[in-house]
């Protein structure tokens, strides 16, 4: 098992307990210190010719039925958890980060009413080194830009090509930080939940019970995935991205001939973000890394994460308990997991409604039932 605190150093648990990581003392402060890496805050944002139909897809909020929707007067109470383990692997490549106080703890003033959170989840391969980096400065890029949060989709999408662009650079100045990876970011602003998503991590909302995909999965063999390829030049070979990478988008892998190019190319780094408002019966959500997917479907989780919140209570304890799952169901990936609840109660027991439903017997359905109780008596 290895610990991840914040950026994936320390010990696994909960992010009210520390405050994150500087980005000028991580391993990278040579390239961002010393003038060797040139990282400007971009105002507007640079889209991929190949995804300039991108949009914002909006998880729409379902009343239940009989019950007073009290949308307009919820504010969610955000409490987190986190788990890793490198599981059968012989190197640890994922990274989470959580902070529970983003504006806080960054340097700016809540202008919302209610909480202001970040957490994300990265999936390096070929090497950690780009795990870090993004985990480092995609908040840095988000916080720094002037139109946060008030375009907040458009801040994050720039974020994300900003790290993949600063991580480029890293690159060219140091060889041996070649790799990429995978890249997953929840903001929560007062009742709004965005999740930008670039690969396959994966981020699901507990809504009273139902799992609610608030990302997809970005894998070569996805038809939409596919046809972007295709049309940026690349091809899908045996379920890989020009035969080599089995997602189809990611942060970094610029070493990669054929995959990036300064005008776009096959693996991109622009995420897809989905949004939602959040309402008392939204539970709770979980972020975790394709290691844990594996093995468990979204209705799934879910469903294993609220009994055990209904147990304990714990966001820390409950990520523990689905990495210890997932490693009994022979997971073959590192495995790490976020959970974040919006409730200080834990998730409470659903009672499904008794249909009331009026029998009774026909004329001819007496009869034969006096018939075979005659023939009884017989």
């Amino acid at each position: 098992m290895e610990g991840i605190e914040g950026i994936g150093s320390g010990e696994n648990g909960s992010s009210s307990e520390g405050r994150p990581p500087n980005p000028l003392t991580t391993p990278y402060r040579k390239c961002l210190n010393n003038d060797r890496v040139v990282v400007p805050c971009k105002k507007s944002l640079v889209r991929h010719a190949s995804l300039m139909k991108t949009k914002t897809v909006d998880i729409s909020v379902e009343p239940v039925v009989g019950e007073e929707n009290h949308e307009t007067e919820f504010i969610p109470i955000v409490r987190s958890g986190a788990w890793a383990d490198i599981g059968i692997r012989t190197s640890m490549e994922d990274v989470f980060l959580c902070v529970d106080n983003f504006m806080f703890n960054y340097g700016l003033k809540n202008s919302t009413d209610g909480p202001s959170a970040f957490y994300g989840m990265f999936d390096g391969h070929g090497g950690k080194h780009a795990a870090d980096f993004a985990c480092n400065n995609l908040p840095r890029f988000i916080v720094e830009d002037e139109a946060f949060p008030k375009e907040i989709e458009k801040v994050v999408t720039s974020a994300f090509l900003q790290t993949d662009n600063a991580f480029a650079e890293a690159c060219s100045l140091d060889a041996a930080l070649a790799s990429g990876t995978t890249a997953l970011a929840a903001l929560v602003v007062g009742r709004s939940l965005l999740v930008a998503n670039a690969g396959d991590c994966r981020a699901v909302l507990c809504r009273r019970g139902k799992a609610i995909e608030m990302s997809r999965d970005h894998k070569p063999i996805c038809i939409r995935e596919k046809m972007r390829i295709e049309a940026s030049g690349g091809y899908v070979y045996d379920g890989y991205l020009n035969g080599q990478l089995n997602v189809a988008r990611a942060l970094g892998d610029w070493h990669m001939e054929g995959m990036k190019g300064t005008d776009g190319g096959p693996l991109s780094a622009e995420p897809e973000c989905m949004t939602t408002k959040l309402t008392e019966e939204d539970e709770f959500l979980i972020i975790a890394c394709d290691g844990i997917w594996d093995v468990f479907r979204s209705q799934n989780a879910v469903d294993f994460a609220r009994r055990r919140l209904q147990e304990h209570n714990d966001p820390v304890m409950c990520s523990k308990d689905v990495v210890d799952e997932a490693l009994k169901r022979k997971s073959g990936d590192n495995l790490a997991v976020v959970v974040v609840c919006f409730q200080s109660q834990p998730p409470p027991n659903l009672v499904a409604p008794r249909s009331r439903v009026q029998r009774s017997f026909s004329a001819e359905g007496l009869r034969e039932l006096q018939s075979f109780l005659d023939s009884l008596g017989n």
